[in-house]
């Protein structure tokens, strides 16, 4: 992790158990349980926010398209951010940053369109979406329209996956804190994902499959 995504970090923790404690002592909702969904949620989506913070510098840095490098600052600064606020969830509720099982667990069994297929880890245990290790060293060694590409259609894949994770927090977390961002999200992923498909086609290229 470079030092300007552990700053980015730090401080979107910061702001995050600010926000947490303000929320917990409003009153309202009760305090999320260790196994209940929305402790899931802020945990695994972290984790899912935390690569795309990775990837989005790492073709910030290699690239000198504006437009491209603009969407992936965006990414950057919004889903850190995004990242602190849900640890700061996790502390403020007194919970510890990884859970009692495995990751994704809290989505199996939802029903309705946040069912087990979505939850599914790789066979190498990534969460749906994540990129592997082999695919980031593959990213890092690229350059010019070649990272841009394939910076697209890994982001796109990534956003893809977690829209479902947002959807089944912002449907069974009971948290209003949690279904207001798990909205935003939503909404700007699935923005993003229509803008980063039309940046591949107009370099000729397509997502990746699946």
């Amino acid at each position: 992790m470079t030092p300007r995504v552990v700053v980015a970090a730090l401080v979107a923790l910061v702001v995050g158990l600010v926000g947490g404690l303000a929320i917990s002592r409003a009153g309202g909702d009760d305090l999320p349980a260790d196994d209940s969904v929305a402790a899931g949620f802020a945990r695994d989506m972290q984790t899912h926010h935390d690569q795309a913070v990775e990837m989005s510098w790492i073709i910030y840095d290699r690239t000198d398209d504006r437009f491209v490098r603009s969407l992936a600052y965006d990414i950057a600064r919004t889903q850190s951010h995004q990242s602190g606020q849900m640890a700061g969830w996790l502390q403020a509720w007194g919970l510890s940053p990884t859970g009692p099982g495995e990751q994704m667990a809290w989505m199996k069994g939802l029903g309705h369109d946040h069912g087990d297929e979505a939850s599914e880890l790789t066979d190498d245990g990534r969460m749906p979406g994540m990129a592997s290790a082999e695919e980031l060293t593959k990213l890092e060694g690229l350059r010019g329209k070649e990272a841009e590409v394939y910076f697209l259609q890994l982001m796109i894949r990534h956003h893809k996956a977690g829209v479902p994770m947002a959807e089944a927090a912002r449907d069974y977390s009971r948290n209003r804190a949690v279904e207001t961002l798990a909205q935003s999200i939503i909404n700007s992923q699935t923005s993003e994902v229509e803008t980063m498909t039309t940046m591949l086609e107009e370099r000729g290229a397509k997502p990746l499959p699946g």
